[in-house]
């Protein structure tokens, strides 16, 4: 199997960097990324970048470069409602900040539902074999970092599950749906907005090299 890992940040490759044995740098469709293999499949480790166009923008770069049987986003996420360090799975994603007017549903992007599904397959996988204290849940997206009480409060007004926020994971979802890419999105809480001053929290987060996601998502690859 061919398997697509994005990161946003260089912060976020350098945790899952070591899951490449002897990795390749390389560049094709004007992204580049690393290349290696595991035991049973063949990795491609990119880095999608910050915010929605870049992660689409990437997500697409990607798929065309090397046609992947399965994209897996992973990077860290603010909680709303979950603690610091909590590993997310999403079992769905949406835009926090989207919406197309009248007619339409707050939070679907033009074409597509507001919920939009990761591959049914990995998040069963992920139960069964990840730790007990995973969470599952709804991740949505929006072009901002969001830092106040009042963020979370409208964006749980929206939708009242969500579980954490991050400025990628509709944007990619978005794109793999659109090309046919099953995709599965892992997140680290790294801050909590609206329970303190969650800017430091984010800072101070990668003082303590988070190995959650690296974690799960060697285990997930062992698996598949």
């Amino acid at each position: 199997m061919k398997i697509a890992i994005l990161a946003a940040m260089d912060k976020e490759m350098a945790l899952l960097a070591s899951l490449l044995d002897s990795p390749v740098e390389m560049e094709c469709e004007g992204i580049r990324f690393y290349y290696g293999k595991t035991k049973e499949h063949e990795i491609f480790l990119a880095k999608c970048g910050i915010g929605k166009v870049n992660s689409a923008l990437n997500a697409y770069r990607i798929i065309k470069a090397v046609a992947p049987d399965l994209i897996i986003n992973s990077g860290v996420a603010g909680g709303a409602g979950l603690p610091i360090g909590t590993l997310l799975v999403a079992n769905s994603v949406a835009y926090h900040d989207v919406w197309c007017g009248p007619g339409t549903q707050y939070g679907a992007a033009d074409g597509f539902p507001v919920c939009l599904l990761p591959d049914e397959n990995v998040v069963g996988l992920a139960k069964r074999i990840l730790d007990h204290t995973t969470a599952y849940g709804l991740i949505c997206s929006g072009d901002k970092f969001v830092s106040t009480p009042e963020e979370i409060a409208f964006i749980r007004s929206k939708f009242p599950d969500v579980s954490a926020v991050d400025m990628e994971s509709a944007s990619i979802a978005q794109t793999c749906i659109s090309q046919g890419i099953p995709f599965a999105i892992i997140r680290v809480v790294s801050d909590t907005p609206g329970e303190g001053e969650n800017v430091s929290q984010y800072q101070n987060f990668w003082t303590e090299a988070p190995g959650k996601t690296f974690m799960a998502v060697r285990k997930l690859i062992d698996n598949l």
